[in-house]
């Protein structure tokens, strides 16, 4: 069905033919290269790497392909099992590790599975450096160990604990807050490793009351696992009932956060970013990164603060690396991906939670009237499939051209300002002729309009070139 590879990983769908779909050769290869790519960045003989997965179907097979070959090529494997991605991230400078990989598809649906690739930071390697990793791939070059040379093996289940820890101890998660909150939390894990993990971090942050649902680490997801409100009924509807005080749903790796009210209503996967930024800034000034793509309520809030806000481009390499240069302390993106440096840099749901659930309890308001305090903003999210000799590039030049009066910035396809707060973001596909429309304003009436205007004449102009 697919199979992509790109300078942050190699993704595709299960079974098929090689080289058109993830199948054995293509991980065994893309694994060889990532092995090979590390040995030359480190100074030791023999590196270490580990290796984590959520609970998709196939994450099994794709981690015995994994180990294997980098145990073929000398590499000693710390294996962690079901983990979270943020998880793999805390524990490669834990370990001592030269990298990692963490096996998981992300949102993409059962049928998907991926690489991801870590460096010995247990940050996602850079866009320079995953060039070089992709020529390695095509030049297909592999030496593989002798009987006496492979490398070791060793599973460790205690890194998830570990993970768990790491969030308690964090200066501004308050356990006694939370606790004397009494809160009722209901989960939804979609079947995957949030399931292990997030119960037990709930009864360590003090909550007694959890509502669980698909929280059995089977693979089996019950529904589209992007935490998108249109996949989240089953979860809004208990809490409508009165069943609890909030909500929180996690990909399937659990480094994305979506926040239910106690009515049902949706905080917003913007918004998840906005209050968690809102609760650091009242204890620790500074400033904050989001990509370009992330609402301008941000920015506002940082403001409030005293602080300055940074525009990234998309991705999270890009914003923690933004983060590290602008020094903020905190950062993220606007699909529910919370980045605190004061942990790590990587985007995670743990932290996400015990932080926002320390906010909700020194706040003393429901969840519903805490969202109602920050500014209302709606993004229209769109894409416009385009023919594939068309070239997109001159597209984007042409948007540019026509509204080069109005303020607009380049570092990410197109972004433009408009009058009123309004924005408009364009930007390709690396993958596919496809071009991206986000439009924010005050209403979702106006924002949809807007992307509708900007859609318009993006078609004119691709008529017009064709």
């Amino acid at each position: 069905m697919a199979l992509i590879k790109s300078i942050s990983g190699i993704r595709g769908t299960i079974g098929g033919y090689e080289g058109d779909n993830l199948t054995p050769f293509d991980i065994l290869k893309f694994t060889a290269a990532f092995v090979k790519f590390i040995q030359k960045r480190s100074s030791r003989k023999c590196i270490k790497l580990v290796i984590g997965r959520d609970a998709r179907i196939s994450g099994e097979m794709v981690n015995q392909i994994v180990c294997g070959t980098a145990q073929s090529l000398g590499a000693h494997i710390i294996d962690a099992g079901l983990s979270t991605t943020p998880t793999v991230e805390i524990a490669v400078p834990l370990a001592n590790a030269d990298g990692g990989i963490i096996l998981t598809a992300s949102h993409n649906p059962k049928q998907w599975n991926a690489l991801k690739l870590l460096n010995e930071k247990g940050e996602f390697i850079s866009a320079k450096e995953g060039k070089e990793l992709l020529t390695i791939i095509e030049e297909n070059q592999f030496e593989f160990n002798t009987v006496d040379a492979l490398g070791s093996y060793y599973k460790d289940s205690s890194l998830n604990k570990e993970h768990i820890q790491q969030v308690l101890a964090m200066p501004l998660v308050d356990t006694d807050a939370i606790r004397k909150a009494d809160f009722t939390v209901a989960l939804d894990c979609v079947n995957s490793t949030g399931g292990m993990v997030l119960p037990e971090l709930l009864k360590e942050l003090g909550v007694s009351k959890v509502e669980e649902l698909y929280c059995e680490p089977n693979g089996q997801f019950p529904h589209n696992p992007e935490p998108l409100p249109e996949n989240l009924t089953e979860i809004s509807n208990l809490l409508k009932e009165g069943k609890a005080d909030v909500g929180f749903v996690v990909d399937p790796d659990v480094d994305r956060l979506a926040i239910i009210c106690e009515d049902g209503s949706m905080f917003g996967e913007e918004y998840t970013l906005v209050a968690i930024a809102d609760y650091i800034l009242q204890h620790q000034k500074g400033n904050t990164v989001s990509n370009m793509s992330s609402t301008r309520a941000l920015k506002e809030i940082t403001e409030k603060h005293g602080g300055k806000y940074f525009a990234s481009a998309v991705g999270e390499v890009n914003v923690v690396e933004k983060m590290k240069t602008v020094k903020a302390v905190i950062g993220g993106e606007g699909n529910g991906g919370i980045i605190d440096p004061a942990l790590h840099y990587g985007r995670d749901a743990l932290v996400g939670i015990a932080l926002f659930l320390t906010h909700l309890a020194k706040s003393g308001k429901t969840c519903s009237e805490l969202r109602a305090t920050y500014p209302n903003y709606y993004i229209s999210k769109n894409k416009i499939e385009l023919s594939p000799d068309l070239n997109v590039d001159h597209i984007l030049k042409e948007m540019q051209q026509k509204y080069n009066n109005m303020p607009h910035s380049t570092i990410d396809g197109l972004k433009i300002y408009f009058p009123d707060e309004e924005w408009v973001h364009l930007r390709k596909s690396n993958t596919e002729p496809i071009i991206r429309i986000y439009a924010e304003s005050k209403s979702e009436e106006k924002s949809n309009a807007l992307a509708e205007k900007i859609m318009n004449e993006i078609r004119l102009i691709s008529i017009q070139a064709s």
